[in-house]
């Protein structure tokens, strides 16, 4: 059961990201992102929030339903932030999505084999810093908070990481 979980929390967090973006913020900037504090004095467009857990989930979902499942996952997730987001942020998302979804999912397959945590850790960085530039670029034609989403990514996926961890213990 909890394995379909991971595969719902994955597809959805996509679409939510991309809501997030232009609703939930500390403050919204014009014809921008809507903007949070992730810590260290930097800010980042709020979807950070999601697709760190994004990172941390679609891991879980090739761990324990395979690639093939992982892999429409990203498929799934891509058709509903084109379906349910501002269509230029969708196609920013979608394009930095599948690039930073498809390169997490190769560095998780070929360092798992080093172990899970590894392939956890370094799937999460390469996606996190893949998916900021694209995003940003792309959406915003800036990479001005590109240091805040990392960040913002890196955090939320070690938060999701313990909390998966303390879940499965249980």
């Amino acid at each position: 059961m909890k394995n379909w979980i991971y595969l719902a929390g994955y597809v959805a967090t996509i679409p939510a990201a991309n809501w997030m973006i232009g609703n939930v913020g500390t403050f919204c900037i014009p014809d921008g992102p809507c903007i949070i504090p992730v810590g260290f004095g930097m800010t980042a467009p709020s979807g950070v929030l999601m697709v760190g857990a994004a990172l941390v989930l679609r891991d879980q979902v090739q761990e324990h339903l395979g690639t093939r499942w992982s892999l429409g996952g990203i498929i799934v997730g891509a058709i509903l932030s084109y379906l349910l987001a501002d269509p230029f942020i969708a196609f920013a998302s979608i394009v930095a999505f599948g690039i930073s979804e498809l390169v997490d999912f190769a560095a998780y397959t070929y360092v798992r084999k080093y172990g899970r945590a590894l392939a956890v850790a370094a799937s999460g960085l390469v996606g996190a810093v893949m998916d900021s530039m694209a995003f940003l670029y792309i959406a915003f034609g800036s990479l001005a908070y590109v240091e805040g989403q990392i960040l913002g990514k890196l955090l939320i996926s070690l938060i999701a990481a313990i909390a998966i961890r303390i879940a499965i213990k249980k």
